[in-house]
């Protein structure tokens, strides 16, 4: 489980994250939602250790990480799939997904794991090809399919939907929802497309100004007026 207290972030003089405190567990999909520039990215740049809280404790498996370095948090089980995806163009999607490879050592380091090309067929299909000459949602799957490889616990997907067509939106929404029930994995997806969210969320949470100013269940969601609060 990932647990987040009282993570604090400022840029300048500008209070970006405001004491956030939340929690996302395995065997759940947490969805944040907010409008452009709530904070989101920010946040997931912290749990990563891409940039460093300036206050606040991240923890993963009851394990204070805030000092770990951005591979030793891969190491830990934690993957990223940030916006904008940054596959390798110019490497083809067998050597893409080998890259996500890097945590392991020996033969498990040199073979792309079986289940990654059952959750996206389309990755066996295209494995020769290029990444940069992939399509805007199969260079998504392809991203995805990368982290995954490294066997995450923890999948962290910022904002897949982002200018990929509805038909794969739900083929990503699909294997989402088949990654949380296997219950060993806990998923925080950062979105602004409303009804993606609300399909997939078993707990939800809102963002604005750098707090969270909502939370519940996913099934609440329409009832609770979360529609009202995002920008899609």
């Amino acid at each position: 489980m990932l647990q987040v207290s009282e993570l604090n972030q400022y840029y300048g003089g500008s209070h970006i994250l405001r004491g956030l405190s939340f929690e996302a567990k395995t065997g759940e999909v947490t969805c944040l939602l907010g409008r452009n520039g709530v904070g989101k990215t920010t946040l997931l740049k912290c749990l990563m250790g891409l940039i460093p809280a300036k206050s606040g404790e991240i923890r993963w498996q009851d394990k204070p990480i805030n000092s770990r370095k951005p591979h030793q948090r891969v190491q830990a089980g934690i993957a990223y799939v940030p916006q904008g995806r940054e596959i390798f163009p110019r490497l083809t999607v067998g050597e893409n997904l080998l890259m996500g490879l890097a945590r392991f050592s020996g033969a498990r380091a040199r073979a792309v794991p079986e289940e990654i090309y059952q959750l996206f067929p389309v990755l066996r299909e295209m494995k020769a090809r290029r990444g940069g000459d992939l399509s805007g949602g199969q260079q998504q799957q392809l991203a995805i399919g990368r982290a995954l490889a490294c066997g995450p616990q923890l999948l962290i997907l910022d904002e897949p939907t982002e200018g990929i067509q509805p038909s794969v939106i739900k083929e990503i929404g699909a294997v989402i929802r088949q990654l949380a029930q296997r219950g060993d994995m806990a998923i925080l997806l950062v979105e602004q497309f409303y009804d993606f969210a609300a399909e997939l969320a078993d707990s939800y949470l809102v963002m604005a100004r750098g707090e969270i100013v909502q939370r519940g269940r996913g099934e609440t969601m329409e009832a609770d007026g979360v529609r009202g609060l995002v920008a899609i």
